[in-house]
Formats: C-alpha cells, sequence, structure tokens
C-alpha cells in the first residue's frame, strides 16, 4: 500500500537544520535539559539546605543567583526545578496528545460518535484553560501528577478538533479509499493508515502544549495550586519569591529568564516544524 508523502513525514535533521532559528532552539533546549538532569553533578549545595547567614543575599561569585529568604541557593534550586517543570511540559504534552488524538479518531468514526464526543469538547473549550487548570488542582490538592493532569485536560479538546479534522481529509485520500476496498478494519484504517500521516501535525501542537504547560505551572505555583513547595519547581521558586522581590528582585528576575529562554525556544522549534510542514514552504539555500 502507497502511502501519501504529503502527509505526516516528519522533516530530517538535514531539512530542519536549514531552518537557521532550528539549530540554536534544539541546542537550547538540550543545554537546558542537560543542565537540569546533570544538577547533582553541577549543583554545589542542597536544594532544600537552609542557611540563615546566608538569607536574601544577592548574587555573588560563590552563588551567581542569590539565595532566598531562607538562605537556599536559588541556581540550585533553578536547576533541580528544572526537572520538575520539564517533566510536567513533557508529560502535560504526552497525556493530552494521546487523549486527544484517541478521541479525535474515534469522532470521526461515525455521526453519533462525532456529536457525543465533540460536544463534550465544545464544554470543556467553553471554559478558560487556566481557570480549569486551577480548579481541578484545587479539588485534587498539589502534586506533579495532578498539575499534570489539571494541565492536560484543557489542552485536549484542542487536540481532539485538530486530529478530528485531519481524520475526515485523510480518510477521502485515495490510498485510505483503496485500504477500505481491500477489507481493512475501521481500527486498521485508524492507526495505520491515518494516524502515521497525521503525526507531524500532532508533532508541532505537542510542542506548543509542552511550552504552554511550563508556563501555566508557573502560574500555578503563583497562585499557590502547583507544585508543593518541597520540590522545587521553576513555578514555586518564582511564587516564593514574589513576597521579597522588592527586596530581592534577583529571586524572581532568574527562575523567570530560565522560564522564558525555554518556552521560547520550544516554540521556535514548533514553528520551524510547522514551516517545513507547510507545502508552500521552500528551504532558505
Amino acid at each position: 500500500m502507497v502511502v501519501n508523502e504529503n502527509f505526516g513525514r516528519l522533516p530530517s535533521w538535514k531539512n530542519l537544520r536549514s531552518l537557521r532559528v532550528a539549530p540554536v532552539a534544539v541546542i537550547i533546549i538540550i543545554l537546558i535539559v542537560a543542565a537540569s538532569y546533570g544538577a547533582p553533578y553541577i549543583a554545589t549545595a542542597d536544594p532544600l539546605a537552609i542557611d540563615s547567614m546566608l538569607r536574601l543575599k544577592p548574587p555573588s561569585s560563590d552563588h551567581l543567583f542569590g539565595n532566598d529568604m531562607f538562605g537556599r541557593d536559588v541556581l540550585t534550586r533553578v536547576l533541580y526545578g528544572g526537572q520538575i517543570s520539564l517533566a510536567i511540559g513533557v508529560g502535560t504534552a504526552a497525556l493530552a496528545i494521546t487523549v486527544g488524538t484517541l478521541v479525535g479518531l474515534l469522532g470521526a468514526t461515525g455521526r453519533l460518535t462525532d456529536m457525543l464526543l465533540m460536544r463534550l469538547m465544545d464544554g470543556v473549550m467553553a471554559i478558560p484553560g487556566i481557570l480549569l487548570a486551577i480548579a481541578l488542582a484545587t479539588i485534587f490538592g498539589s502534586g506533579i501528577l495532578t498539575v499534570i493532569i489539571a494541565l492536560a485536560v484543557p489542552e485536549i479538546p484542542v487536540v481532539a478538533r485538530l486530529v478530528r479534522s485531519l481524520t475526515l481529509t485523510l480518510r477521502e485520500q485515495i490510498f485510505v479509499e483503496a485500504a477500505q476496498s481491500y477489507g481493512a478494519s475501521t481500527a486498521r484504517l485508524l492507526f495505520k493508515y491515518i494516524l502515521p500521516n497525521a503525526l507531524a501535525p500532532i508533532a508541532v501542537q505537542a510542542t506548543y502544549i509542552c511550552g504552554l504547560a511550563i508556563l501555566f505551572e508557573a502560574y500555578l505555583g503563583f497562585v499557590g495550586v502547583g507544585v508543593p513547595p518541597e520540590h522545587p519547581s521553576w513555578g514555586n521558586i518564582v511564587a516564593e519569591g514574589r513576597s521579597v522581590v522588592l527586596v530581592a528582585p534577583h529571586l524572581i528576575l532568574y527562575p523567570s529568564a530560565v522560564i522564558a529562554v525555554v518556552v521560547l525556544a520550544i516554540n521556535l522549534l514548533g514553528d520551524s516544524l510547522r514551516d517545513m510542514l507547510d507545502p508552500r514552504f521552500t528551504l532558505p539555500d
């Protein structure tokens, strides 16, 4: 069976490299991930170690990002916090993409299924995403898994509608009609012929959700319903520093800068992927 080459082909590294901004975004993401998960080997202090003698100390050669109100090293906390924030971003994207893809595929299989699932998705989309996330996190309590679920739920309808539209378009393609003529079952059509050809747009959506989840995790931490304080994340580091921002602005400045750089890099990578998948796009010389 011949697969339509216009759909689903993820760009090669050679093509992605020719988009000049993409390698920079990839390098930034790799460096942040390596620094976060290499924190035990890079950091010089315990992220939870309290030292009252260093309380609210400004950045110095010994503590590059300064110290917080408990004397904890901010750089160490930012490095360890990256493990939590990045895990939340990837986990949220994975959960939203998985559930949204299944809902979108099922919604395109029949009118009744489509009506029921899409109306349910419309109801979820009617609630502002951040408010829904705050409500879910408040109801089920703080925790990393709770934050992932709370951030993924508002994104599921977006993915579901995207996959549904792709499925409705792809099922009219000749290679799908040929598979139907050979007696392929609905499940085989969806998961062997349609889903592989829809992976590229789904991958672009995943980068957007990942960046948004990292940003929204900071929002949840700021309002006090995010990751528990005993687990440092970029969001709760910023939240803890808000009460002393006039005295020690470095407590918010540095973790906020890291969040901005990571989210920007992820969004730039997603934009590059989107441009690569646009049939009207031509690679630069």
